[in-house]
């Protein structure tokens, strides 16, 4: 049974703001922000969910059941859920291999694997994923995402698209012949809008003043490019019945992998913006409760249809710089957004194609932070192998195996730094030696005859065992004593109180009284636990050399 030891933690921000008092002039701000962002949700989430392989419908419900459930049920004040680009290539892979359907039930298992790192405490530590993971796969999601547009951008009529890199810039390759000025005359003047219209027109979202346009344009001038209705039909949307799918244990084992990789990346992504949030406010977030909120998300994002969903980093800083301070904003983009699905779903039809493939390459550009990854190519080389590995799985193979292999690498390559700092030293081969600013140095001691004294230097792990077992082995005949200083010790795991268990069976052998000192507090708990310290006995453990060496000569001789 799982024991939820501060369930504070798990409370819904929303209630926290409810209880500290909430003013009008509050709501007003909230309000007010939660339209703007409402409305600038309204492009991304269509544009997501095309370029994810699915209508723009279910971008639509998965921006408003999922955000609505974030903000009602979050841990950060002013987060704002929906579908994101990060999602784009793990949700297309899905659906060219599993279906909708296959989507559904992976869309709801991750959602059960987040309400699970959010119980079980899970929101710190995946905070501690290495940055050169995070960062290389999503440039790498940035890459592909641009990629998967430049079809739409074009106007190429290349038909279905292979699911790899390199078989869509070949597919594109093939149908260059196919290209439409006019799509790119599009796709290309909303790029400039988005980007420039800011300096010029604030208040007004440069996706939404490039979609207005072109929409309008195309409908009433005919200019011949695709459009939302031309593909997809029939646009006027409403919010579905919920319904649960049909899951079996066979399609539960093919979805597995993907389900994980959906868990860990909507965490991250979502505890990501809610850090930058908190930077941005002052404010700290719950990170257990936004895993919570997350997982319940997109559980009722797969019921209604929808797709997965997480925090939205730039759609929670619009919210943050108009104003919002509380959830109640992200709640209003959540009605918002409803509303204009039901009024206005029909007049969707008439957007431009074009018009969200540039929106979507503005986002990935912004999403590829390339300046921050040509930093990171001046790291250790241990982190550019990280960085570079997950990038190029991510963009070649596939995020799962990316993110999978990324920290895997990325913990091999910090255990071998951690061994690399770890020794073991036979300290009375060279006794006049040390730091003479040392207070503990064995130098200014004296060590009796037939006590022999090693030293372990950093965490006492697998990764630095061999070593030690290596600095034992050079002892040629059997000591009375043998002291094992560990005052550099700060941590110690299961090989290396095997280890040490090996030593202390082998000094009983031989006649040796094995003796610790200067172990610290966590070392000290695994001998316990372990029951080595009952084997070494309490009275051989010091807190410094002088009791140990002082024990020592209760044998030497």
């Amino acid at each position: 049974m799982i024991k939820i030891k501060d369930s504070s933690r798990l409370l819904p921000m929303l209630l926290e703001v409810f209880r500290g008092g909430y003013s009008g002039s509050q709501l007003l701000s909230d309000v007010t922000a939660g339209a703007v962002v409402g409305i600038v949700a309204l492009p991304l989430a269509i544009a997501f969910a095309i370029a994810s392989g699915v209508t723009p419908g279910q971008g639509l419900i998965t921006a408003v059941v999922a955000g609505l459930i974030i903000s009602l049920l979050g841990g950060s004040r002013v987060q704002i859920g929906g579908p994101t680009g990060a999602f784009i290539i793990i949700v297309y892979g899905i659906v060219q291999q599993h279906g909708y359907q296959g989507l559904i039930i992976a869309t709801i298992m991750a959602g059960f694997l987040l309400i699970l790192f959010g119980i079980t405490g899970m929101g710190g530590v995946i905070q501690f994923i290495p940055y050169p993971v995070t960062v290389g796969f999503t440039s790498g999601i940035a890459l592909v995402i641009a990629t998967t547009q430049l079809s739409d951008f074009l106007g190429l009529s290349t038909g279905p698209l292979p699911g790899d890199f390199l078989g869509k810039l070949t597919a594109y390759y093939e149908h260059m012949g196919t290209l439409n000025l006019w799509a790119v005359l599009v796709g290309a003047t909303t790029i400039a809008i988005v980007i420039f219209s800011p300096k010029f027109v604030r208040k007004v979202p440069g996706s939404l003043s490039a979609l207005l346009l072109w929409t309008l344009a195309t409908h009433f001038l005919g200019i011949p490019v695709e459009t939302i209705g031309s593909r997809f039909g029939d646009l006027s949307a409403s919010i579905l019945t919920p319904k649960i799918p049909t899951i079996d244990l066979a399609t539960i084992k093919t979805l597995i992998s993907p389900a994980i990789a959906i868990a860990l990346l909507g965490a991250i992504e979502s505890l990501l913006s809610a850090v930058v949030s908190d930077g941005m406010t002052g404010y700290r977030h719950k990170p257990d409760a936004e895993l919570v909120a997350q997982g319940v998300a997109n559980i009722g994002s797969a019921l209604f249809g929808g797709i997965p969903a997480t925090g939205a980093i730039a759609r929670t800083a619009t919210n943050v710089k108009n104003g919002g301070r509380t959830p109640v904003a992200g709640i209003v983009h959540a009605l918002v957004l409803l509303a204009i699905m039901l009024l206005f779903g029909g007049w969707a039809e008439l957007i431009p194609i074009p018009v969200l493939s540039g929106i979507l390459l503005v986002v990935a550009y912004n999403m590829s932070e390339w300046r921050l990854f040509a930093r990171l190519l001046k790291s250790p080389r241990s982190d550019i192998l990280v960085l570079t590995a997950t990038f190029v799985l991510t963009v070649l193979v596939d995020l799962t195996v990316a993110l999978e292999v990324g920290v895997v690498l990325a913990a091999l390559l910090f255990m071998r730094r951690m061994a690399a700092v770890s020794n073991a030293g036979f300290i009375t081969k060279s006794i006049s030696g040390g730091n003479a600013d040392d207070p503990g140095a064995i130098a200014s001691r004296e060590v009796p005859p037939g006590v022999e004294i090693f030293e372990v230097y950093g965490p006492f792990f697998f990764g630095a065992a061999s070593k030690f077992r290596d600095a034992i082995s050079v002892i040629k005949s059997p000591p009375k004593a043998l002291i094992l200083r560990m005052r550099e010790v700060t941590a110690m795991d299961a090989t290396g109180l095997r280890a040490l268990e090996d030593v202390a069976k082998k000094s009983k052998l031989d006649g040796t009284v094995l003796i610790l000192s200067g172990v610290h507090a966590q070392p000290l708990v695994a001998l316990e636990r372990s029951g080595l310290l009952v084997e070494i006995g309490e009275e051989n453990v010091f807190s410094d050399i002088d009791g140990a060496i002082n024990r020592a000569r209760d044998f030497a001789g």
